[in-house]
Parts: structure tokens; sequence; C-alpha cells
């Protein structure tokens, strides 16, 4: 019974990391030809982020910035790129912007791609030493 609750726990995991680094890679290949443009962080809205195990949440930070498009025209959006920190007013951050409607931007951060490879690690390790550690400790 402990594997079959091992082994749903490992489907549910691999398949949140599949759909993540799928959604990932959709956006990216997406905004891929998509120019790139420093935006003005102009403030920010706030939200509230699980951490490991649920236990606990902490506040996350998301900036809004604003950036000239074409004509000299002034846009707005919101990144989804969570941060702990506050981020500062009038610091720039690079945005991919849709040449055919300004209005669709997104903020590019590398910090995503770290966060779902530390996170493949992190699951890899764990599947493999909670199958050894139920293999040593069986449950009557």
């Amino acid at each position: 019974m402990i594997y079959i609750v091992w082994a749903l726990f490992q489907i549910g995991a691999i398949t949140a990391l599949v759909h993540t680094a799928r959604k990932a890679k959709r956006q990216e290949t997406r905004t891929a030809d998509w120019p790139r443009v420093q935006a003005v962080v102009t403030g920010n809205t706030s939200g509230w982020s699980g951490r490991i195990g649920g236990s606990d949440s902490s506040r996350r930070f998301f900036p809004t910035y604003q950036f000239t498009g074409p004509g000299g025209q002034v846009f707005n959006g919101t990144s989804d790129v969570p941060s702990a920190e506050i981020p500062t007013p009038g610091s720039y951050i690079e945005v991919a912007v849709n040449p055919a409607d300004p209005h669709e931007s997104f903020h590019q951060s590398t910090k995503e791609k770290v966060g779902i490879g530390c996170a493949i690690a992190f699951f890899a390790v764990f599947a493999v030493v909670s199958f050894w550690f139920i293999g040593i400790f069986p449950i009557p």
C-alpha cells in the first residue's frame, strides 16, 4: 500500500513539473521573436505564496511596469514573476513586447528556469531517497 501512495505522489509531482516546464517553454517560444525593451518599475502588487509543505506562507511581490511602445505610446504591465523583495520604483526590468499588440508584454526572468531545474533535481533525489526509506522501514 505504501508503494502505491509513493507512486501516486511521484506521478503528481512529475505531472506538475511537466506542466510548469511546458508552460514556460510555450511562453519562451511564443516570445522568442518579440523585441525586448527596458521597462521602468512603477510599483508592485502583492500576494501570498505557500512554502514547501504548505505549513507557512510568505508574501511575494509582483512588479508593475511601464514602457514606451511604437509611436511613443506608453503601455503598462504587471509581471507574473514573484519576488521576495519589494521592487524598487524607478529600477529597470526587461520585458518582451508583442509587436502586433503592445498591450501584451511579458517580464523575462532567468529565475524561472533555475527554479524549474532545482525543482526537478529536488524531486528526483526525493524520489530515490523516499523509495529507499520505505524499503528499509516497511509498514506491516
